[in-house]
């Protein structure tokens, strides 16, 4: 019975993960795309209002060629550099190409998080996909982790500029449990965070 409880909390949880993907994708679809442009970034909040956590698609453009953006997202271990609250990156390559990556946050008011990540990328010409989920990481206590993340950039060729990146982002961030009070590290995980990663990004590929 515990094992069959087991599985079904596993499989449900599997497939909200599916579907917030494909909502999350739905909305990037629904960016203006014709109106992304190398200074700002547009941002649509796909939240659920019956989920803990909070789901955001963005879009923008870069200065860069499309290989030179998947290879700096492909440098794990360099994005404290551009990352907003990430202070430590350790990667592990894949045979298959992927990678285990495990993060360290620093958040206000001195929260720790520290979670694993599998990167998943795929690129074709003129394109690149990262995706990444959550995996298990023994040993941390629920407090010291988050309950949930899933994700994605998609990068493509702007049209006739083959030095500039059409970028659109996805993140779902479920925190866990929040101490009354403190919702808003929930933001800062992802709402908040987005523009500054981006224009981080931005300056680095200069």
């Amino acid at each position: 019975m515990i094992l069959a409880k087991t599985f079904a909390t596993k499989f449900t949880r599997q497939l909200f993960i599916i579907s917030l993907l494909a909502n999350a994708q739905a909305g990037a679809a629904q960016l203006d795309v014709s109106k992304f442009n190398d200074t700002e970034v547009q941002m649509l909040d796909q939240s659920k209002p019956d989920s803990n956590g909070k789901t955001f698609v963005a879009g923008t453009i870069l200065n860069a060629p499309v290989s030179k953006v998947c290879a700096t997202l492909q440098a794990y271990e360099d994005y404290p550099s551009f990352m907003p609250n990430t202070t430590r990156a350790k990667a592990a390559r894949q045979p298959d190409e992927s990678a285990l990556v495990d993060f360290t946050l620093n958040l206000p008011l001195g929260k720790v998080k520290k979670y694993r990540l599998k990167m998943i990328p795929k690129a074709g010409p003129g394109t690149c996909y990262l995706s990444w989920k959550l995996q298990p990481w023994e040993g941390l206590k629920q407090e010291e982790t988050i309950a949930d993340t899933a994700g994605y950039w998609d990068l493509s060729t702007l049209a006739g500029n083959p030095n500039k990146t059409i970028v659109k982002y996805q993140v779902f961030t479920d925190p866990g449990p929040v101490p009354m009070g403190l919702g808003w590290i929930v933001d800062s995980m992802s709402k908040d965070s987005i523009p500054k990663m981006m224009d981080a990004l931005r300056n680095k590929l200069r």
